[in-house]
């Protein structure tokens, strides 16, 4: 069991330094986590640390999974096999550019929801979620014979809020549901952090990625005794959509973990394998407010092990360093790169347009049932956490005498976060959350509209004093109104949360009679396409390309890879091979805008190399 004496960590009453490394269970299907932890350890580190995503474990309340990608005992049990011990952190906030920061969505249905707090209806939840984790985890604890170390309370809270109360009764939820462990915060080397994001009697961590000497200097003026020990080292970092690819070079890297090693600390290093943000569950940062930026699919995070599992030149720099404070067994040997698929094109030879699944609403499976509104709320006020959410209404004609129609600016108050605006099915303009857009220039026709805005859920806010990012239009400063025609605000509102869930029970189409639209500079507007290809021999890994596409969402045999987006810097999506099939496979995607084309067809591209830059 780990224990404290004077400056460092005992382990069954003999020093331990704990070696660490984050990966997340839920960003690595299951079929590889073996393979990527035995990397973990040939690297050198003893520990691997893991958050724990409520969102994915209570997707609605009451309802629990912890089966398949979700299977938490089952990792950690794996984890022991293989050798090593674990830290879990089971927040209930997580951070991690996760949507939400790892909260469930629905907590937003209440409208005077604080989260990370000491208000009672989230301290309800909290305690449902705990008590359905909690005694999982707790036989596999240290203490017990199992790999659990440490456990985490709550998660870097000094960088939120000041409620030591919530954080007493977090460490008492802990204890009541028998953790016994050692319990740990982290929180960045700042004053304000280290003042308010722990309790006195827990050990303190501190999260950096690099200076060392001067994070532990001031993690010292606050816990004069006790083992130093880095929560998150961050030798990379994640990227948001329209920025560059982030790279550290891995010689800088592999000093600055020599500097904590040098200093006698523990480490753990953010991220050793970051994964994918399978599912669209990217989070999105807004700091400083109000610039909003969206998390891309890939979690690779330049990370010592890249997205795919393969080995970097950070990695061997970092084990290189490692290998001077810890035996490395020479007979662990490191895999390595697996192979890849390279199939080339596929063509998308199905269709069906986003619309026409609105207008049959009533089919089965149901697409999306329309919600009678009489303002446009945001999605979470009917329960609702999809990636789209449409707002329909009608707009009467503003003049009985201009044949040519009027115009009139629409503003749309409180957009999160990206919507295009449709008159009569067809696309006027884009307005973006990110660029600060929430207006344009419509022109009504003399006998009136249809007004379609279909807006895009990219994500919400994960870190900072923000997290309570409701989706959809959601009204501005104070929820005042969210719809304007000039001056004038638009009541009788249809809503409709598409469901995506269900995507190959679609009415599908050939495209063969409608290859000459993909030729056109007119784009088609919002569509799901659909194809297949054959995976001959035995399944390997291979990265999505979409060249010539715009934005959307793709999927591979149902299963939901993340978002693209022609923006960048992520052009490709990782397809891990245990998600392909011997023989036949279908790859669907849902486009906004313009789908790539060749030869009349949609085409995308199967490559051996990911491309993150």
């Amino acid at each position: 069991m780990l224990t404290i004496s004077g400056d460092q960590f005992l382990f069954n009453n003999r020093p331990f330094r704990i070696l660490s490394g984050a990966m997340h269970y839920f960003r690595v299907p299951p079929e590889n986590w073996a393979d990527r932890l035995r990397k973990l350890q040939a690297m050198g580190l003893n520990t691997v640390e893991t958050y724990v995503a409520w969102n994915l474990h209570e997707p609605r309340p009451g309802e629990f999974h912890f089966e398949g990608i979700l299977a938490l005992e089952r990792y950690l049990n794996l984890a022991a096999e293989i050798g090593l011990k674990a830290i879990v952190r089971p927040g209930p906030y997580i951070c991690s550019e996760w949507d939400f920061g790892g909260l469930p969505a629905w907590l937003l249905q209440d409208p005077a929801m604080r989260v990370r707090c000491a208000y009672p209806p989230y301290l309800a939840a909290v305690d449902r979620f705990f008590a359905e984790l909690l005694p999982r985890l707790a036989p596999l604890q240290a203490s017990r014979g199992g790999p659990v170390i440490a456990v985490q309370v709550e998660n870097e809270y000094g960088s939120y809020g000041n409620d030591k109360t919530y954080l007493r009764h977090l460490e008492t939820t802990l204890r009541a549901h028998g953790i016994d462990v050692l319990l740990f915060t982290s929180d960045g080397p700042e004053d304000r952090m280290l003042q308010f994001g722990t309790l006195p009697h827990i050990l303190k961590t501190v999260n950096f990625g690099s200076h060392a000497r001067e994070a532990f200097a001031k993690l010292r003026e606050y816990q004069p005794e006790g083992p130093l020990m880095c929560g998150e080292f961050w030798n990379g970092w994640f990227d948001h959509w329209g920025e560059a690819h982030h790279q550290r070079p891995a010689e800088d890297a592999a000093a600055a973990l020599a500097e904590i090693l040098s200093l006698g600390a523990s480490v753990n290093l953010y991220m050793f394998h970051g994964g994918t943000n399978f599912g669209l569950m990217s989070g999105a940062n807004e700091a400083p407010y109000p610039n909003y930026q969206a998390t891309v699919t890939s979690y690779d995070d330049d990370a010592p092990l890249n997205e795919a599992g393969d080995p970097t030149p950070k990695y061997f720099a970092l084990r290189e360093v490692l290998r001077q404070y810890t035996p490395i067994p020479s007979a662990i040997e490191i895999a390595a790169s697996a192979p890849r698929l390279a199939l080339g094109k596929v063509a998308l030879t199905e269709t069906v347009g986003f619309f026409e699944l609105l207008d049959h609403a009533d089919s089965e499976p149901a697409f999306a049932t329309p919600v009678a509104s009489p303002t446009p709320e945001p999605m979470e006020t009917f329960g609702f956490n999809t990636a789209f959410i449409l707002y329909r209404t009608r707009l009467a004609p503003r003049s009985r005498t201009a044949e040519a129609g009027t115009a009139e600016r629409l503003t749309l108050r409180g957009l999160h976060d990206r919507a295009q605006i449709f008159i009569n099915g067809k696309e006027i303009g884009v307005l973006e959350r990110e660029l600060h857009q929430d207006n344009l220039e419509v022109k009504i026709p003399p006998g009136g509209a249809q007004l379609d805005i279909l807006v895009e859920n990219m994500g919400r806010v994960n870190y900072g004093p923000n997290l309570t990012d409701r989706k959809g239009i959601t009204g501005g400063e104070g929820g005042a109104g969210g719809v304007l025609l000039g001056q004038q605000m638009l009541f009788d509102w249809q809503i409709y949360a598409p469901t995506l869930e269900n995507i190959s029970a679609l009415p599908y189409r050939l495209l063969e009679a409608e290859a000459a639209a993909f030729s056109t500079p007119e784009p088609p507007g919002p569509a799901f396409y659909r194809g297949s290809f054959t995976v001959v021999e035995q399944p390997a890994d291979t990265f999505l390309a979409l060249p010539g596409w715009t934005k959307g969402i793709a999927w591979i045999n149902g299963f939901c890879l993340g978002r693209y987006w022609s923006r960048g810097p992520q052009q490709t999506l990782y397809i891990p091979a245990v998600l392909l099939r011997q023989g036949m496979n279908w790859l669907t995607i849902f486009e906004l805008h313009q789908a790539g084309s060749s030869a009349g067809h949609p085409t995308v591209d199967l490559l051996a190399q990911e491309i993150l830059a």
